[in-house]
């Protein structure tokens, strides 16, 4: 009984507006959506860094409808250091799978053609908190790192943020891929288009 009740349960649950948003952001960032029935269902998962709790927290209670157990801390060990994660998932659900379809192409993470429509503020700030970063204490410039996806697709992004959101950005080569480099005289602009939606404990990417 109790198993049929979840059941029922779960087929009531879709992602709300504001979901959708952060998903997207997460998507071209550090979240991950997993299958284990050949794409018919999937869940989100999320884990970053112990000191990200606050952020990791909050995207708990931002998806908490569709999570069974809290977040938690687990240890890895890389190269002989110890680190500690915190992170949490969702169920499986076919509520994801339009996001899916989208951002995955044969297992690979992806930027989708049509992501100029799927951007939002909240999105690029959840996108911002997962990869971006000032440039140096010097500069005003903020830095996304796009490392993962190719130049075609990281052009994808470069148009939606100056098309759709008037922010002008150009791409920064690095060894071990390209990022996208906010010009300075867009910062102000990037800052009142993402400001409310980040988190104070990551405010510091932004000043």
């Amino acid at each position: 009984m109790f198993s049929k009740k979840i059941e029922n349960q779960k087929k009531k649950l879709r992602l709300d507006r504001i979901q959708r948003e952060i998903l997207v952001g997460l998507m071209l960032g550090d979240g991950h959506l997993e299958t284990q029935n050949n794409g018919n269902t999937y869940r989100l998962k999320v884990e970053q860094s112990a000191n990200k709790k606050n952020y990791v927290s909050w995207l708990y209670e931002c998806f908490k409808n569709f999570v069974l157990t809290k977040p938690q801390a687990k240890e890895k060990t890389r190269n002989g250091i110890k680190t500690k994660n915190i992170w949490f998932s969702t169920i499986s659900h076919a509520t994801f799978r339009f996001y899916a379809q989208q951002f995955y192409q044969n297992g690979k993470k992806i930027v989708p053609l049509m992501i100029g429509k799927l951007l939002t503020p909240l999105g690029i700030a959840v996108w911002f908190m997962d990869d971006g970063s000032i440039k140096s204490k010097k500069h005003k410039a903020k830095i996304i790192n796009t490392q993962c996806f190719t130049k075609d697709e990281i052009m994808l992004l470069i148009k939606a943020l100056e098309n759709k959101f008037c922010v002008k950005t150009k791409i920064r080569r690095q060894k071990d891929g390209d990022q996208i480099y906010i010009l300075s005289a867009s910062v102000e602009k990037f800052k009142q288009l993402v400001g409310k939606h980040i988190l104070e404990s990551m405010k510091y990417k932004l000043d």
